[in-house]
């Protein structure tokens, strides 16, 4: 059996990109990408990708935290924290296959946001 290596990775990536291509979704841990793989733009942009969405659903957990002391309205708010935490566990999850691809997944308003850095 011969064992084939792998190419060696094109000029300006590193060898472990797809392990930094995960971890620019994973907040806190998209620091890592950001601070280490100065020289991959396409990382560069999918960490700083991260962290806007990683902030963007901690604004609507502090959001959703306040609404939910007004009264009878907090009822209502307390159904909506499910629902953040799902839709931040798909997007998460469709952002890292997406960028594990080669693709970038795109969202109005965040991502434009996370174009300007």
């Amino acid at each position: 059996m011969s064992e084939s290596t792998p190419p060696p990775p094109a000029a300006g990536q590193s060898s472990n990109r797809t392990l930094m291509l995960v971890l620019s979704y994973l907040f806190p841990l998209s620091l890592i990408p950001l601070l280490t793989e100065k020289e991959d733009k396409e990382v560069q942009w999918h960490a700083k990708h991260g962290i806007v969405i990683a902030v963007g659903f901690a604004i609507l957990w502090v959001v959703a935290i306040v609404l939910s002391q007004i009264p009878f309205l907090g009822c209502l708010v307390l159904f909506i924290f499910p629902v953040i935490g799902l839709a931040g566990l798909i997007v998460t999850i469709l952002a890292i296959v997406k960028a594990t691809q080669g693709q970038r997944f795109i969202i109005p308003g965040l991502s434009d946001f996370a174009n300007k850095f």
